[in-house]
Parts: structure tokens; C-alpha cells; sequence
């Protein structure tokens, strides 16, 4: 007889169908054949896939599908009353204008509201095939700020037996005097299985290493939370019977009189902020950054005063804290405070906007994101993040926002494969990754990122994305920023990079004559005339392959009208040639420029891999 827990362990598929129990399968079939019983719990299985249910725009180059003659668009009301009615499907949310800006300048010319249902992948088949191209159905996907640097492994390799022979070996971090260096990251590379910890108060981390001999190891990399360069040593030369001690350079010994005396970092004064007048500040632009909140206490940040949460609806005035602190990073580089200490952003009197959107983040919590920018008239997005696929739902806001003069500058993405969506979309500004030589400690962390390196010392590191969709490129690596509570840190990533074509860009917002008279109109031209200066001011940076940098980087007194461009041929054939017209793409029905037709189209790259930045 089958014991009463069985009764509740039939697991359910992979596809979210509820599982039947059927001859041969499933926990209660495989404890009756037994004659055991389960123990207390839960089997494990999928989770409920969650939808986006959203209108098809036949009017917009993204459509891709013509309703039948005759037939009218499905009204999304209809559809949620349908859904709504069936028990096998639970709506989560209906999302989409919550104002009058929104409500009333859709963009699109149609409804612009999405459902976000619960059900089972064939009811979400079923709905997709029956509303005849006129319904987008796709998955909610989980966005990504992964900065762990753990992935998913590719194959099912070997185990590691619980009888391996194991090493453990002890690391102490040490700062100026000795100092103990708290909650620093430890990792070290090789044996069978990579070896981590974090150090307490001593400064001391523990690791364990799968091998019979220290000698194994190919790599020991220190990270410290804040206000210190990191530290790698390629094969280090361990002990086993003592403490290994590892000192590490303070960020004070590299920047003079930092904190207290304010200093601007090398990609700021690479593009030339350094040169230009006080008087440019950005007033009167609106920047908002998509992100994992800022840390309002910091005095880099304190001036930042709008914002919500979009992980806490329950709460959405949590938007000024920052668990992750990648946030707080680059609201610094756009906007930092100039208190005349700490750092300083580009555009330091531009009004800042909080999208909270990490941890957790998802496909239709961004889609929000955009509304609320939409809403609040926003002038600039910086997003940091990607999904593992293109989102039409997504795009569909994407193009919406730029119809309605809202540009998004995005970071192209640090897997160092093809650019990752949405920077892949052909609606936004994407942003490489640029180092430059002599400006990080030789054994810090950055030193590893090197890739090729032009004739001026700049190079493109390995960890950034490139393809045909790469615009410009910017300062990516050995960047200084504000981190939470009160402190400042050296990081890597494109997202560095896309903060610090976003400053230069509310400054052009803010100053240039163009966005005061013939531009000044919120719509897709006036995106597409900032995108234009942009790439027109552009420093071209040869490293051997365009995908990777684009027109170059941005000159900030070129991009403002303060000095001649570097190349006039190129700047003229950026600054004035019309935006290309879109085509429909095959099989997505989406678009990209006429002529880039030698390249493939962004959006069937059918498994970008995931972004950490």
C-alpha cells in the first residue's frame, strides 16, 4: 500500500507539466516497485514558468507578422478575462502606462500593456498558435548582473570522490602597517576543483584544494571589498605548514591624497573631462540607471533623491540601498557629487533616477523600468545587464522608448563572445570595453584582462563582448568609483564603460545647441542625433579588429563642439549621414540597418551566453 507522503511526490517535468505518475517514472511509482517509503520533503522540480502575454504592434518594423484582412488586432482585456477564467493559468500581474505621459504618447499606436501569467509551456503553445501571430507569448527570463564569476558547467565531467586527497592551505590579506584586510575574496585556481573563501576579522581565509600538492595550483587571486587594489600571483609558491601572507596595495598609494582630495579617474581624463569648463554639468538632463540601487549615504551619491525598487513592490523606496554595490559604481562614474573630494562623474548636476532592479531581475520587472522612464520623461538609460535570449516583448518597449525620445546607452556584456541582448538591439547605443596600459598595479587582477593593444597603449580587454553592433568603446578597465557605505573601488566590466559614455552624453543633452533648438522635440530623432555625436566624436582605437571598438572613443571636448574632430572625414561621415533604414529580419521578425546584411543579424544569435558585469 503507498504510504500517505508519496501521494505528494509525483515530481512534475522539465516543461512545467504537472507529472501522472506514470509506469516507470515519478517518486511514487519508483517507491511502490521498491516496497520503501519516501522520506519527509518535497520533490524537487521545476519551478512554474512564468509569460509575458503582450500585443503584437503590426504598425511597427518589429511586428513581423499582418493580422488577416478583416481581422482585428486581439484586445489584451479579452485575453486576460480568457486566462483569468482557466484554472491552469494564474495572472501574476498586468503591467504597462501608469500616467498620463505614458498612457497618452504610446509610441506605438496601440496598446501597450502586457499580462504576466504562471502556466504550463503546451498552455502557453496553445495560446501563442491560437492568437495567429497577433499575441507575443514568451518567457519571463531572468536578467543577469551575475559578479560571482561562477557558471553553470558545460558537460557532466568526472566527480570529485569524497576520498580525494585534499590540501588546505591558509591566506592572510594584509593592508599598509599590517593592517588585517576583513571580507577580502580568496580564490585560488587549479586542482581539481577551484578553492574560495572570504577573510574575517585576522584577515585570514581557509581554503581546501582537491589535490595531493600545493603545487598544483595555477593562480591566487585576492579581492577586497573596497579601497584596495586586488592581487594576482601566478603560480604562487605555497605553504602548507604556515600562513601564506599576501599585502595589497591601497587604492591612496596610486591616486594622490585620495579620498580627501578629489581625484578623476584615467578613463574621465582620457576622453577629456578633465579639460573642459566648469560651467558643464549637465543641468537639466535626466539620467536614469537601471541597476542594483545606489547607496544614498555615500557622499558621492547623497544628491541622488529619485528612484524605486522594482524587486519590492511592497516597498519601492528601498531603491537607495545597495546589496550588490554595482549600482553605486557607476552612478558615480555618471554623476558622482563634486565635493571637491572623492571621485567625480561627468555630469555631476544632472538629476539622477533609480531603477532598482537587482537582485532578482527579470525580463518584465525591465519592461517597467522603461515605463516608468517614459513616464517621467527620461532622457537617459544606462543599462548594465542582459538576458540569455533577445526578448520581443522587450523590444517592442525598447523601440517605444526611443519613439518617445528616451536613448538607451548599454553595455555590450563581459563574456568575451558575441554582444548580448539588448545591447545586440539595433534601437540602442552598445558599448565596448577599453584598458589602457600602466594605469592598474602589475600584479593586480587587471593585468589578466590584457588583450590587443594599439600603438597609444589602450587595448581591448578579454572579457568584452564585440561584433558589428559595437558603436563606441570607453574605459572599462582599473576604473575608480564609490561603493557602499562610504567607500571607493577599482572594477572591471563594460558596464564601467557604458556609465562613462552615458555621462559624456547628458552632457551633450545638457550643452550642445543642437538639443536646444532643432532637436529639442522627445522622439526616435533626437535619440538618433545624439547616437550620431556620439560616434562622430570618436577617437578611433586600432587594435586590430573594428567589432571591438567600434568608431572609437568618445572625445568629450569634440562631442560638445569645443575642438576640432581627430579624423574630419570620419567625424563628417558620422555626424551627417542619415539613419539607416530598418529591414525586417528573418524568423524573429525584427530589424536591423539596410547594409549590414554581411554580418549576422544580431538577434538570431539563438544562445548568446549569459552576461556577468
Amino acid at each position: 500500500m503507498t504510504e500517505k507522503n508519496e501521494q505528494t511526490a509525483t515530481p512534475q517535468s522539465g516543461s512545467g507539466r504537472s507529472g501522472t505518475g506514470s509506469p516507470g517514472g515519478g517518486a511514487a511509482a519508483r517507491t511502490a516497485a521498491s516496497g520503501t517509503s519516501t522520506p519527509p520533503g518535497k520533490v524537487l522540480a521545476a519551478r512554474p514558468k512564468q509569460y509575458i502575454v503582450a500585443p503584437r504592434h503590426l504598425n511597427s518594423p518589429l511586428g513581423g507578422m499582418i493580422a488577416p484582412q478583416g481581422q482585428q488586432p486581439m484586445a489584451l482585456d479579452y485575453i486576460e478575462q480568457v486566462l483569468r477564467a482557466s484554472p491552469e493559468v494564474e495572472i501574476v500581474d498586468r503591467i504597462g502606462p501608469t500616467g498620463l505621459v505614458g498612457t497618452l504618447a504610446d509610441g506605438m499606436g496601440g496598446a501597450t500593456h502586457s499580462l504576466i501569467a504562471k502556466m504550463a509551456d503546451d498552455k502557453a503553445e496553445i495560446l501563442k498558435h491560437q492568437s495567429m501571430g497577433q499575441l507575443i507569448v514568451e518567457p519571463d527570463q531572468p536578467l543577469h548582473l551575475d559578479l560571482s564569476e561562477t557558471h553553470e558547467p558545460g558537460l557532466v565531467a568526472a566527480a570529485v570522490a569524497t576520498g580525494s586527497p585534499v590540501v588546505s592551505i591558509a591566506v592572510m590579506v594584509l593592508g599598509r602597517d599590517n593592517t588585517p584586510i576583513k571580507d577580502a575574496e580568496v580564490h585560488l585556481f587549479g586542482g581539481l576543483l577551484p578553492a574560495s573563501g572570504v577573510t574575517d576579522e585576522r584577515g585570514l581565509a581557509n581554503l581546501t584544494l582537491f589535490s595531493d600538492t600545493v603545487q598544483i595550483a595555477t593562480g591566487l587571486y585576492v579581492k577586497p571589498e573596497s579601497d584596495y587594489w586586488t592581487f594576482y600571483q601566478s603560480e604562487p609558491a605555497l605553504e602548507t605548514g604556515q600562513t601564506n601572507l599576501v599585502y595589497i596595495r591601497p587604492l591612496a598609494s596610486s591616486f594622490q591624497g585620495f579620498p580627501r582630495q578629489q581625484s578623476l579617474g584615467w578613463g574621465q581624463k582620457a576622453m577629456r573631462l578633465d579639460q573642459l569648463p566648469n560651467i558643464y554639468r549637465g543641468q537639466g538632463v535626466r539620467v536614469a540607471i537601471v541597476d542594483s540601487g545606489i547607496a544614498a549615504s555615500h557622499p558621492d551619491l547623497a544628491g541622488i533623491k529619485f528612484g524605486f525598487d522594482n524587486t519590492n513592490k511592497a516597498n519601492p523606496g528601498t531603491w537607495n540601498h545597495d546589496t550588490i554595490s554595482h549600482g553605486s559604481h557607476c552612478a558615480g562614474v555618471i554623476a558622482g557629487a563634486d565635493t571637491g573630494t572623492g571621485i567625480r562623474g561627468f555630469a555631476p548636476d544632472a538629476e539622477m533616477h533609480v531603477c532598482k532592479q537587482f537582485p532578482g531581475g527579470q525580463i518584465s520587472q525591465l519592461i517597467e523600468a522603461l515605463e516608468y522612464c517614459i513616464e517621467k520623461q527620461i532622457d537617459l538609460v544606462s543599462l548594465n545587464l542582459s538576458s540569455a535570449e533577445p526578448s520581443l516583448a522587450l523590444e517592442q518597449q525598447i523601440l517605444r522608448a526611443k519613439r518617445l525620445g528616451v536613448a538607451c546607452i548599454v553595455a555590450a556584456g563581459n563574456s568575451g563572445g558575441p554582444v548580448q541582448y539588448p545591447a545586440s538591439s539595433p534601437s540602442v547605443l552598445a558599448v565596448a570595453a577599453i584598458g589602457k596600459l600602466a594605469e592598474f598595479p602589475a600584479d593586480s587582477y587587471h593585468a589578466q584582462t590584457v588583450g590587443p593593444i594599439d600603438r597609444a597603449g589602450f587595448f581591448s580587454p578579454k572579457f568584452s563582448c564585440f561584433g558589428p553592433e559595437i558603436t563606441v568603446c570607453a574605459p572599462g578597465v582599473a576604473i575608480l568609483s564609490s561603493v557602499p557605505p562610504h567607500n571607493y573601488a577599482v572594477w572591471d566590466g563594460t558596464s564601467m564603460a557604458a556609465s562613462h559614455v552615458t555621462g559624456l552624453a547628458a552632457l551633450v543633452l545638457a550643452h550642445a545647441p543642437d538639443f536646444q533648438g532643432p532637436f529639442r522635440a522627445r522622439n526616435a530623432d533626437r535619440v538618433e542625433r545624439l547616437f550620431q555625436i556620439l560616434r562622430a566624436s570618436a577617437r578611433p582605437v586600432n587594435v586590430g579588429d573594428p567589432r571591438r571598438t567600434g568608431f572609437g572613443m568618445p572625445d568629450v571636448l569634440v562631442a560638445l563642439g569645443l575642438a576640432p574632430p581627430m579624423q574630419p572625414g570620419i567625424f563628417a561621415a558620422a555626424l551627417y549621414s542619415r539613419s539607416p533604414e530598418l529591414t525586417p529580419l528573418g524568423g524573429f521578425g525584427l530589424s536591423q540597418p539596410t547594409g549590414s546584411t554581411q554580418y549576422p543579424a544580431p538577434f538570431l544569435h539563438a544562445h548568446v551566453p549569459v552576461g556577468t558585469w
